[in-house]
């Protein structure tokens, strides 16, 4: 069972990808800031995380650039999920890393889309 970490400090937002991600055959497991984000992908080691940049303590961001500079994890698919959807903010989130980038609101159709493509792609080219 593929496994998907979801950081997200919106609580009806989490709810909403946990019954979707869950009810996909996904294992989830959820982080409401950055520094649990961190903490959780080094020890849980998801296939995918779903990030958003607006994390209290740690910002998306950051996050997304300090798990391309570890070994370890440099090969985690990421998924930037946002209301930030400018140009230059798109731009910055796959200059750093991220695999793919979705703004909200978001159609679930299109979201699961990216998840399954996210997943089926394997590891990430150094």
């Amino acid at each position: 069972m593929k496994r998907i970490l979801v950081a997200e400090d919106e609580p009806s937002i989490v709810l909403s990808l946990e019954f979707l991600l869950g009810e996909a055959g996904f294992e989830v497991l959820t982080a409401g800031n950055g520094m649990d984000a961190l903490a959780i992908a080094e020890q849980r080691k998801p296939d995918l995380l779903v990030l958003d940049l607006m994390l209290p303590i740690v910002n998306g961001f950051e996050v997304c650039r300090t798990l391309r500079a570890n070994s370890a994890l440099r090969h985690m698919r990421i998924l930037m999920l946002t209301a930030r959807g400018r140009e230059h903010e798109v731009a910055r989130g796959l200059a750093l890393g991220a695999n793919a980038y979705v703004t909200k609101p978001f159609e679930t159709r299109e979201l699961m889309n990216v998840v399954r493509k996210l997943l089926d792609e394997g590891p990430a080219d150094d």
